[in-house]
């Protein structure tokens, strides 16, 4: 086994300079823990008169729970934006992943603001008791994937992105497992100008801008490589940029492990 696998705790190095005297390059990394981390997903739209109040609850999870315990992401769905306010942050492609986590849990309905913790519907979110349990029994369990990100960047548009996943529980290789990536952005401001919202500055935290395509596991052996490189929109502000990456089991739903750090500015 690699030996970047056998760390127990995450190895996180920030922005560290990949040639001592160039100020523009720069890299950083982090390798999952021994124990499963809480991945807390929460569907919003700035078309949601009612998810303001989920939006902030969301920051405030980054700063109540450390990266070893809760991984929050915001994923603004498109499905409000026929009444009146488009969501800039919206991406289809979560309007049709919060369907699927309904399915599974066969349900035919989504709704605004909605949370999911570990992929499990996570009703009674806003009570502070509901919540602690939840990601209490999720960091119990002995992680099931382990997962390892880095980023680095030369100063110019674009940033490499990796990651590496390999599966622990050995019971599950040759099963539908995937790894995804994900890029989030903090400190997000938006003046709404139309719908139920219109007149409001809502603010936005660890929202998701990049969603990878799937990354299948090897059958064989329960590993996969991913590398891509990713150009920036001009729009996004790097220093505050996030990077998380997530294994999970597609038909039994459950996330397997997940990851996350600061992004390299």
């Amino acid at each position: 086994m690699s030996p970047l696998f056998l760390l127990s705790r995450a190895t996180v190095s920030l922005c560290l300079a990949l040639a001592p005297l160039s100020a523009q390059a720069a890299a950083c990394s982090a390798q999952s823990l021994a124990h499963s981390v809480a991945l807390i997903e929460l569907y919003t739209s700035e078309g949601c008169s009612s998810c303001p109040p989920a939006d902030r609850w969301l920051g405030e999870l980054s700063r109540r729970f450390t990266a070893e315990k809760v991984v929050a992401l915001s994923l603004h769905v498109d499905y409000w934006d026929h009444i009146g306010w488009k969501d800039t942050f919206a991406q289809g492609q979560f309007s049709e992943r919060q369907r699927w986590l309904s399915q599974l849990a066969a349900s035919s309905t989504i709704y605004t603001p909605e949370v999911f913790a570990g992929m499990k519907e996570l009703r009674g979110w806003s009570k502070q008791a509901v919540l602690e349990q939840r990601i209490q029994a999720i960091n119990q369990q002995p992680a099931r994937a382990r997962i390892s990100v880095s980023m680095s960047s030369s100063g110019g548009a674009a940033v490499d992105l990796s990651a590496r996943f390999a599966l622990v529980d050995s019971a599950r290789i040759g099963a539908a497992v995937e790894g995804v990536v994900i890029v989030f952005e903090n400190k997000l401001s938006t003046q709404v100008r139309a719908g139920e919202n219109k007149g409001v500055r809502l603010e936005h935290d660890n929202v998701a801008r990049y969603w990878s395509a799937p990354v299948m596991l090897d059958a064989r052996t329960g590993r996969a490589e991913w590398r891509r490189t990713v150009t920036l929109p001009a729009d996004w502000k790097r220093e505050n940029l996030g990077i998380a990456a997530l294994v999970q089991d597609v038909k039994a739903g459950e996330v397997l492990q997940v990851v996350s750090m600061p992004g390299c500015a």
